[in-house]
């Protein structure tokens, strides 16, 4: 597959998984608020084969990137989430090209950031709960403001899945390479 085509489908199922979280919050509003601390277990194979495919700066910037993209388009982004996202993109970026580009290294601690992005888009939960109880009201079923209030103010609940993201990343991403052995290669 060339690798451009290659590049689009993979931003393309990327974006898949922020549809996926943010239906999640369907059944519950906490669905939503703590989704992200499992998407790393599909993030994982998107962001190594995106690595594998570029060797060198972009691959958390080209996700990242088009997420965002469509959700501005879409009318769904804030400053909270580009804020996020500037933030974890960069922050992958950067262990990326310190523990060089074609290292599976590299990918491994970059990813750590990266797994948190799907927290920056529900961050707004935290960071504007007035303008995303309106939302609630206007988009969501009758009463979902009122389930949102104790998820909102559980702070001790949000820290806790915050760091579980950390090992459920690293894990994922030893999953991850464990599937993907063949497209790894070239990775040191």
């Amino acid at each position: 597959m060339k690798p451009i085509l290659k590049l689009i489908l993979l931003a393309v199922a990327y974006l898949l998984t922020y549809v996926l979280g943010s239906c999640t919050g369907l059944i519950h509003p906490a669905c939503y608020a703590y989704v992200g601390v499992i998407l790393p277990l599909l993030t994982a194979f998107i962001y190594l084969l995106t690595c594998a495919t570029i060797r060198g700066f972009g691959a958390a910037t080209l996700l990242n990137g088009f997420v965002f993209v469509m959700l501005l388009i879409a009318g769904e982004a804030d400053p909270t989430l580009a804020i996020g996202f500037a933030i974890l993109t960069a922050l992958a970026e950067i262990i990326r090209f310190l523990c060089k580009y074609d290292t599976l290294k590299g990918v491994r601690w970059s990813f750590i950031p990266f797994a948190f992005s799907f927290f920056a888009y529900t961050a707004h939960w935290w960071f504007d709960t007035e303008g995303s109880m309106a939302a609630a009201v206007d988009e969501m079923r009758a009463g979902y403001d009122q389930l949102m209030i104790p998820v909102i103010d559980n702070i001790p609940v949000l820290l806790v899945v915050l760091v579980l993201t950390i090992p459920v990343a690293i894990l994922a991403m030893r999953l991850a390479e464990r599937s993907l052995k063949k497209q790894m290669e070239g990775l040191k």
